[in-house]
């Protein structure tokens, strides 16, 4: 059975102007002066471990979540007409 990998972003802090203050979606009552401690903070609190995406011009950082889903095999398909059935 083969498998295919599915990512999906997960917005996890948005940036708060001016400067490079940053607010965690699940901790809103504190703001990070920084991006790393900004991603430590969440990698603490979340014991998450895989890949960020950062979107500068929009001022928000994502965790990329991943997911292996597996494809079944296709069935072959048989005719009676050849006598497969």
């Amino acid at each position: 059975m083969q498998k295919e990998v599915k990512e999906s972003n997960k917005l996890i802090a948005e940036r708060v102007p001016p400067g490079d203050k940053w607010e965690l979606v699940i901790d809103k009552e504190t703001l990070i002066e920084g991006l790393v401690p900004t991603l430590t903070t969440y990698m603490r609190k979340t014991k998450f471990k895989g890949h960020y995406r950062l979107e500068p011009l929009k001022g928000k950082l994502y965790a990329i979540e991943t997911e292996e889903i597996d494809i079944p095999e296709p069935i072959q398909e048989k005719f009676d007409l050849y006598g497969e059935f």
